[in-house]
């Protein structure tokens, strides 16, 4: 192992840098939710400008529709993201009612799921009465374990609120960047202006895959120009569908 390499990893593995990073671990990061929005935004509002250049209609007409879009799905989409953190949340609630209520009726019960729960990760002897011990002296702290390790839930959900919030505000913000070359329309071309609209979107796919790739610890060049072609793909499929229903239209 070179030892830059050595010293950086003992640096990552200092007390303060493990404390630091454990409490990261837990805390939700709503940079997934704003991507999701951004991504989604920028597709459906791409689509509608693409097939409606694709139909041979008119930028006002894709203008409208494209904010109507932008606001209504914006919208919805976060109230699906909001009812989806706030279901998160009650499901939460609710092991921790039964839980709670589990240890006031049969606490000796809810002991040895504790004791086998560490038992199984090969605590025996007295380590494990001191583990079990230490565990359900607290009630919080014995509710806490159950609902990790029995249910399998995430204690720290995300705020409801700020979920939908970063998803509707993505959503917008991303949504409206296809619209932005509509408003030139007095002084550029038809196919001009559609040009404008998908270069400025396939921008805006690559600095959204390029966040992608930082989330995932993916290679954000990798990431970005597969958002770059998943989002083309959807656009040509809109633009495709509105060149067959300009064919099919009368005059078309």
């Amino acid at each position: 192992m070179p030892p830059d390499h050595q010293t950086a990893l003992l640096r990552q593995h200092t007390p303060e840098a493990i404390a630091e990073r454990l409490a990261a671990a837990t805390a939700h990061s709503y940079l997934g939710d704003f991507v999701l929005g951004a991504i989604d935004g920028t597709v459906t509002t791409f689509a509608i400008v693409a097939g409606v250049a694709g139909a041979g209609l008119s930028g006002g007409v894709a203008l409208v529709l494209g904010l109507a879009n932008v606001l209504a799905d914006g919208f919805s989409m976060a109230a699906s993201n909001y009812l989806k953190a706030r279901a998160d949340q009650q499901v939460v609630e609710r092991f921790r009612r039964m839980e709670e209520s589990h240890i006031e009726r049969i606490p000796d019960g809810e002991r040895e799921e504790i004791r086998q729960i560490f038992a199984a990760k090969g605590f025996d002897g007295p380590v494990l009465d001191e583990v079990v011990g230490t565990i359900t002296q607290d009630r919080r702290r014995w509710v806490d374990t159950m609902l990790t390790e029995e249910w399998g839930l995430q204690l720290d959900r995300p705020s409801p609120f700020k979920a939908g919030l970063t998803t509707f505000v993505a959503f917008l913000l991303a949504g409206l960047v296809p619209l932005l070359p509509l408003g030139l329309a007095g002084w550029l071309t038809p196919n001009e202006t559609f040009a404008a609209s998908a270069v400025g979107t396939a921008v805006c796919f690559f600095i959204i895959g390029l966040i992608r790739g930082r989330i995932a610890h993916r290679s954000p060049w990798l990431s970005a120009w597969e958002t770059v072609f998943i989002g083309g793909a959807a656009a040509s499929l809109a633009y495709i569908v509105g060149a067959l229903l300009r064919g099919m239209m009368p005059g078309g």
